[in-house]
């Protein structure tokens, strides 16, 4: 559905559902030339990192697979309930709840002393298609099991056409302090070609539901490169999303995935479909638009207002252990990553046999080794997407001076192209001349203190900057 980070081709980024589909799967070295492993005894200088990702998880994804349909770009695990079902009667959502309360129930907490959780997000599918009950009920035991904070970050997806006034405010006293809207597109044209539930008219009714409950803190997806979409179109979305004033933006990029109605259709980068060349101005229309608007473009795909970044997801970034719970979801425990079944059939059986002692929630414990080589290149891809970047004096420590330099090193044709720059420790950017005398020596140990890419045009380009550290780390 969206452009994978892990294929050395423009780039762009999934979605808070689809980056549990992305932190489930290994990481993949790409095959080019390694300029220098890791050292082998690289793991007692990492020790502060691997002490980081061995804590207690501090935050939980919750996979709510209800749609009333499935979107023709859609390849996520969802179960479509079609559109004259009342949910608040409809069997398969109370039957899956009580399912995801029994896996959650059955979670082994094997941390001496977990501080309560600070983030929970409610992915799908369409959660705002749940009862409030039900949610309730998820959030009273997330509660009992594991702890929550007073001023936890609980976030909710919600589709225009799903929720009400009345649903929301009731959502909201239960909890729920932030909305991602999942707005998409503010073409009907558009909504339509992608086979989206709601219209154009729903889309205003939900922005001003959002505003007229008292929301603080609401984010807009939106999708760039459907059929037929046009620079006018992608421009005229974007200023009614500015206008509409989210605090937070996501914007994703379609790719289509093969076993949706769009691999039928159509052929990536062929008419009705932009080019990737239309497809990167978008991404550049973009960051201008919204960084004129107020926006800080704080990670490849997500954009806010000052102090409204989504703590949920910088969980993700910072490469952090979390939680998750339902069908497909992912968590990230003591270092492993663990991937739910995305068939329901398969799903309930791992949930019995979890409940049964046959399956473990986290199959290892605080003691097991971490691959360094893995941590290096888990730590540069999720660093390189944000805009703070790579922490140069922290991944020293961690894998010294040789594998540093050597990163630096491969990235200085892009330095020099603007793709790629350099920090020193109060954030002051260094000038490619300051750069040609430290990255041939050592001295880039003492003042350069971040890499980050550009915003856009090294944005533009992670898939393959990635791809050029993880060819260099491998061993």
């Amino acid at each position: 559905m969206l452009r994978s980070t892990f294929t050395p081709v423009f780039t762009h980024f999934p979605t808070k559902s689809r980056i549990q589909e992305l932190l489930s799967q290994p990481l993949a070295c790409i095959s080019t030339e390694a300029l220098l492993p890791v050292r082998r005894n690289a793991a007692q200088n990492a020790a502060s990192i691997v002490h980081s990702i061995l804590e207690p998880p501090r935050s939980a994804y919750i996979h709510l697979p209800f749609c009333r349909k499935r979107c023709h770009y859609c390849d996520f695990p969802i179960v479509a309930l079609g559109s004259t079902t009342q949910p608040e009667d409809d069997p398969r959502i109370h039957n899956y709840t009580q399912l995801l309360a029994r896996e959650i129930e059955a979670t082994r907490v094997e941390f001496e002393s977990s501080p309560p959780l600070d983030t929970v997000f409610f992915g799908g599918g369409t959660p705002s298609l749940v009862p409030p009950r039900l949610i309730s009920s998820i959030l009273e035991l997330l509660k009992t099991k594991f702890g929550l904070s007073s001023d936890a970050e609980i976030s909710m997806e919600m589709d225009p056409g799903t929720f009400d006034a009345e649903k929301l405010i009731g959502l909201m006293e239960l909890g729920v302090n932030r909305v991602s809207l999942g707005v998409q597109a503010f073409q009907d044209e558009l909504l339509k070609a992608c086979g989206r539930a709601h219209a154009l008219r729903e889309v205003h009714e939900a922005i001003e539901i959002v505003k007229s409950c008292g929301v603080q803190n609401w984010s807009m997806d939106l999708i760039s490169s459907l059929p037929h979409q046009t620079q006018d179109m992608w421009e005229e979305s974007l200023q009614s999303t500015v206008e509409a004033r989210p605090t937070h933006v996501s914007l994703y990029d379609l790719q289509v995935e093969q076993g949706t109605k769009f691999s039928s259709l159509y052929t990536p980068g062929e008419f009705p479909l932009p080019s990737d060349s239309q497809s990167a101005d978008f991404y550049r229309t973009a960051s201008r638009m919204l960084s004129a608007a107020g926006y800080t473009h704080y990670e490849i795909s997500s954009y806010s207002l000052e102090g409204f970044e989504c703590k949920h997801n910088s969980t993700y970034w910072k490469s952090l252990p979390f939680y998750g719970f339902g069908l497909g979801s992912a968590s990230y425990i003591n270092g492993s990553r663990l991937s739910r079944p995305k068939r329901m059939k398969e799903y309930t059986s791992y949930v019995q046999n979890l409940e049964d002692g046959l399956a473990d929630s986290n199959p290892n414990d605080s003691n097991r080794h971490v691959d360094v080589n893995d941590l290096a290149m888990d730590i540069v891809m999720l660093s390189l997407r944000t805009a703070r970047g790579l922490n140069l004096r922290s991944f020293r420590e961690a894998f010294g001076d040789p594998l540093t330099l050597s990163l630096c090193e491969v990235y200085r044709p892009y330095v020099e192209s603007g793709h790629v720059v350099f920090l020193g420790e109060d954030r002051r950017l260094l000038k490619v001349d300051e750069l040609k005398a430290l990255l041939s020596d050592e001295e880039i140990a003492r003042q350069v203190a971040y890499m980050r890419l550009s915003d856009p045009d090294g944005f533009l380009l992670s898939n393959e900057l990635i791809s050029l550290a993880f060819g260099m780390i491998a061993p």
